[in-house]
């Protein structure tokens, strides 16, 4: 297990009190990074948050056993049925025979046209519910910003540790464990960036009923955000990025990028890559 100071993908580092980012990241040009992390909560009855995707299973789950013996994971907390955060869900669960899986009827019936989900197995938690894991309460909440109306983020009232899920996305110019890494003018530019790209529909909300969500999410008093998509948040960068949310519905939209531009990375791929050199005559 790392910490901050030797960070890798997919080697868990503590970022509070038993609480373990597992973090991935998929190269995005010509924006840099995107990350692509889990959480685990260790505690009395530990907790996956988040299941990690499918392309790095085996390292997901041996990065998730570093951290925790499966047989002692009690609870799967699935955020929404995405493939960035539902991938490994059918191996968490065989794996930890002993874990209930916290969820939604939407989601399970999102994820039936690719899989089974274990109903027998499942509690749903919809936004507002809470549910007790021995020596901490776990509140499940819709966040702010979603690309799945399954949406809950999780916020541990033990530690004010707060799973934004996809709210905070941000690029990245190369995989770093903390914001705390991104100048002003990089965090500024992200936030709004991957704020617009997962939620391209904010530009519809009417303002003030916008900002009276992000009170609402922001009054659960989180010390410490974490989410799928972004660095760990600390410190005064935590109230910045609530303020940068809040200016969202009058950014305008972001311009997705176009054939033309497909067309112009192809040919300076093209012209970057050197000519293939010719094989040795067969002997």
């Amino acid at each position: 297990m790392t910490t901050t100071d030797t960070f890798e993908l997919l080697q868990p580092y503590r970022v509070a009190d038993e609480t373990f980012v597992i973090p991935w990241a998929l190269e995005a040009p010509p924006v840099g990074h995107f990350p692509m992390n889990s959480m685990v909560i260790r505690g009395a009855e530990p907790v996956l948050v988040d299941t990690g995707a499918p392309a790095v299973r085996s390292q997901w789950l041996e990065a998730a056993w570093s951290v925790v013996d499966p047989l002692d994971v009690r609870w799967i907390f699935l955020t929404h049925d995405d493939r960035d955060h539902a991938g490994n869900l059918l191996a968490a669960l065989a794996e930890c025979p002993n874990a209930t899986l916290l969820t939604t009827w939407f989601s399970i019936g999102r994820m039936a046209e690719e899989w089974e989900t274990p109903v027998n197995r499942c509690r749903f938690m919809i936004d507002g519910d809470t549910v007790d894991i021995g020596d901490r309460t776990l509140v499940a909440k819709r966040p702010p910003l979603y690309d799945n109306p399954t949406t809950r983020s999780l916020f541990d009232s033990k530690t004010r540790v707060l799973w934004a899920v996809d709210t905070f996305a941000t690029n990245v110019p190369t995989p770093l464990p903390d914001v705390a890494g991104l100048s002003d003018e990089e965090f500024r530019d992200g936030q709004y960036f991957g704020g617009r790209l997962v939620s391209p529909w904010v530009a519809l909300l009417d303002d003030r009923k916008f900002r009276a969500v992000v009170d609402d999410f922001q009054g659960l008093g989180a010390e410490v955000v974490a989410g799928c998509h972004t660095p760990v948040l600390h410190g005064s960068r935590v109230a910045a990025a609530f303020d940068l949310l809040r200016q969202l519905p009058g950014v305008p939209a972001w311009t997705e990028f176009t054939q033309a531009d497909l067309d112009r990375w192809m040919e300076m791929a093209e012209t970057s890559v050197p000519p293939e050199q010719p094989r040795p005559s067969a002997t």
